[in-house]
């Protein structure tokens, strides 16, 4: 048994959303109880303590949408790459950088990036996997480092149409085999779904053969309108947008990720609130990309469940927040957008998000949820309570205020030191594969 306290507890439960002098009693894997440091301490007096040293103690933060391979792309140099649109950036760039992925650069990839998500508590992930190059086996490379790391992750595998339909049958297989292994396996700390790429890379017979593969019932991880040039071919070769395609297809509904929505119109929100499809944002890959901002304050106002992801641009939740806040600011022309919305996401809907997939409750700090829980090395210079620990979070911390993460009962990180890792061997193995991936598809080390 251990019991995290003497700090200010944020958790996320309605019922007791904050306590000054908080505790959390984990046992095994889910939340025993959570009160006052005094009153817990002296129930279970043989429970390990650790000392949150009056910093903020809350649940770990989740990351409904990530690109772990694309950590290798960090600091690439490509001559002669100066994209003007996202089609440019999806060709010049990350397809070249899927077909050359190794096995061993794929797994150095996942180390690396559930390490950067460990260090910044986020204790749950879902990615989305690319790499052509090297299909078969990458979720189980994947799926060893976040065993190993304790990360709680839900993977797939992008089906394309890109390289062709030989290539596509490869993803879909690929998806298929992961699936089957986390079903049969009964491990609440993976789960899978069945990840596509944009509606553009496929086709009606591709999107037909994955339903009918599809006897289970698994969800659908998806890129939706990110770019304008994927509406222009919906419409083009359809007659239709693209989330009006993929209701055609039966793609959508309660256990489907449609990412980012950047160019979808009144009508297709409807369609994704009727089908109870979820939606996530991700505010600096769309601002980076120059695609456009998701009106997502509209789909939060529809009823629409949204959380927020990254895209592979962090692994620090706290940052997209950040981010999204002022975008969508700038964007309405109106300071006060956003304040209630964002927290909402990523707070809240993230946790229901993931509710949908995982069996024990994660995002919350409450009797019979999952014991992920971080402590922020944070002092507020301010009263802090429930009503405004959001704003102490938004102005205050980041990532990197993360001093301890405790994943499924088991502490992977404290003071800042990951345990059994040796972090510096594999950081130093990821640079060396990382120059040989650049030098196969023509990048360069800028000096």
């Amino acid at each position: 048994m251990i019991i995290i306290g003497n700090g200010r507890l944020i958790t996320r439960d309605l019922k007791t959303p904050f306590v000054e002098n908080g505790a959390v009693c984990v046992q095994g894997s889910t939340i025993k109880e959570v009160g006052n440091t005094r009153s817990l301490k002296d129930k279970y007096p043989e429970a390990e303590f650790i000392d949150a040293r009056d910093g903020v103690i809350m649940p770990g933060l989740i990351n409904t949408h990530h690109h772990i391979y694309s950590a290798m792309a960090r600091g690439m140099s490509l001559p002669n790459h100066n994209p003007k649109n996202f089609m440019e950036i999806l060709e010049g760039m990350w397809w070249k950088l899927d077909r050359k992925l190794t096995l061993e650069q794929i797994s150095l990839s996942a180390f690396t990036t559930y390490l950067d998500c460990v260090r910044n508590g986020v204790t749950t992930v879902f990615d989305h996997h690319a790499s052509y190059g090297s299909v078969e086996g990458s979720l189980k490379e994947i799926s060893k480092a976040a065993r190993e790391l304790g990360v709680r992750t839900c993977l797939c595998y992008e089906i394309s149409e890109r390289d062709g339909e030989e290539k596509a049958k490869q993803a879909i297989e690929e998806n298929f085999d992961f699936i089957r292994v986390t079903r049969s396996s009964g491990n609440n700390l993976q789960k899978a779904m069945i990840g596509l790429h944009a509606s553009f890379t496929l086709s009606d017979g591709i999107l037909d053969f994955i339903g009918g593969e599809n006897t289970v019932g698994a969800g659908y991880h998806v890129h939706v309108a990110e770019g304008i040039a994927d509406v222009q071919d919906s419409v083009r070769k359809y007659g239709m947008r693209v989330v009006h395609r993929l209701r055609e297809r039966n793609i959508l509904g309660p256990k489907t990720l449609a990412v980012h929505c950047v160019n979808i119109d009144e009508a297709e929100m409807d369609v994704l609130k009727e089908t109870d499809t979820m939606v996530i944002h991700n505010p600096e890959s769309n601002m980076g990309n120059a695609v456009g901002c998701p009106q997502v304050l509209d789909m939060c106002r529809k009823g629409i469940l949204t959380g927020l992801g990254t895209d592979g641009y962090t692994s620090d939740m706290l940052e997209s927040m950040k981010v999204a806040n002022i975008l969508h600011k700038h964007d309405t022309k109106n300071p006060s957008a956003a304040w209630g919305e964002i927290p909402q996401m990523l707070f809240y809907n993230n946790a229901e998000i993931a509710g949908r997939f995982f069996d024990t409750p994660v995002g919350v700090l409450k009797p019979g949820a999952a014991a992920d829980i971080i402590i922020m090395d944070y002092i507020p210079l301010t009263p802090m309570n429930g009503d405004n620990c959001n704003g102490h979070i938004l102005f205050g911390m980041n990532g990197r205020n993360v001093v301890t993460t405790m994943i499924d009962g088991i502490i992977r990180m404290r003071d800042r030191k990951l345990k059994g890792i040796d972090e510096a061997a594999i950081m130093a193995e990821s640079r060396e594969e990382a120059a040989r991936l650049w030098k196969s598809i023509g990048g360069e080390i800028m000096q």
